[in-house]
């Protein structure tokens, strides 16, 4: 074959070619995932332990994807600002959130009508973290244990003041207790773990909740003591405080968890792959030594065992808070 005659059938074979290649392909076939950016949405502010939590998760998904994972801060109205945004999200694969008791449980208990069902809007990815809850008392308070709070509150009726993070977990946990042991305490709210310990400190609150990550820092002579672990077991950072079922309040139970869901949609092969990310990423060593200055334990639960966590979670937090008449401001 002469040049020009081949120079005329070249299109035709390119033609050819591209109809070859892109039956080799099935219709409708999608990219490969992920193959662009990535958001994970954090219910709290930045610079928290559970914002910590949300950055490193990013950063081992960012390099095990090969694909960037950005924070979206979201803070607000209990964390139900977040959930709302995740929950209308396109189930693609590229909107997650990190989500947690607040925004699962609490939130949707106070504020009512909130744009998504914690249990219905998702699917859990996989469990990232569990955070144990301390009962903290005033340095000069006239007890040490849980059981000389209960003699007290009995003996001086109205005068226990706890005070808690409005609409948070210790908030739930100060209604829950008061209810279990019938104790006459008075529950004051506060705009912020930092401005509850503040006042403990100061002598103008006698007691309350907060995670380890927040007390610890505060123990030993600081100001506070720990009076009780809402936990099965005594948490080998505080070896000389009992649990609430040492102290007599075996049915109180909480704890500060988070976790990584995607909208309700979100394809099961692409849900798998980010699981298997995220829980390769808490067995690394810089994940194990974050979470040990933070007093959280990482929790390996199967899809369906965080499925139901969540909901037996969120029925527990709704059933606390609909018998203590609590609404969201």
């Amino acid at each position: 074959m002469n040049l020009p005659a081949l120079l005329v059938k070249i299109p035709a074979l390119l033609v050819a070619f591209m109809l070859a290649a892109s039956a080799a392909v099935p219709a409708g076939a999608a990219e490969p995932y992920p193959n662009r950016v990535i958001k994970l949405i954090v219910t709290f502010p930045a610079g928290g332990p559970v914002d910590v939590m949300g950055r490193l998760i990013a950063q081992h998904l960012s390099g095990a994807l090969s694909q960037q994972v950005i924070v979206d801060n979201r803070p607000g109205a209990g964390g139900t600002l977040a959930g709302r945004v995740a929950a209308t999200a396109e189930p693609d694969g590229y909107t997650l959130l990190l989500g947690s008791g607040a925004g699962l449980g609490i939130g949707p208990a106070l504020y009512g009508n909130v744009g998504y069902d914690p249990v219905k809007s998702f699917v859990p990815i996989a469990m990232v973290s569990d955070v144990s809850y301390v009962m903290i008392a005033a340095k000069q308070t006239p007890f040490d244990t849980v059981p000389q709070l209960l003699a007290y509150a009995k003996a001086h009726p109205g005068r226990l003041n706890f005070g808690v993070p409005n609409g948070a977990p210790p908030h739930v946990l100060a209604l829950s207790f008061k209810a279990l042991t019938g104790a006459d305490i008075v529950i004051v709210p506060y705009k912020g773990a930092s401005n509850a310990i503040t006042d403990m400190i100061g002598g103008q609150i006698d007691a309350g909740f907060e995670t380890t990550s927040v007390v610890f820092g505060h123990l030993d002579g600081h100001g506070i003591k720990a009076l009780g672990v809402v936990r099965d077991h005594r948490l080998a950072e505080l070896p000389d405080t009992p649990t609430m079922i040492e102290s007599g309040v075996p049915d109180l139970k909480g704890s500060s968890w988070t976790g990584v869901l995607a909208p309700l949609g979100t394809p099961q092969p692409i849900v798998a792959q980010l699981r298997a990310a995220i829980v390769a990423a808490l067995k690394t060593p810089e994940m194990i030594e974050t979470f040990k200055k933070l007093g959280a334990e990482a929790r390996f639960p199967s899809q369906q065992e965080f499925a139901d966590f969540i909901a037996d979670d969120s029925r527990r937090i709704a059933a606390i808070i609909r018998a203590a008449g609590a609404k969201g401001d």
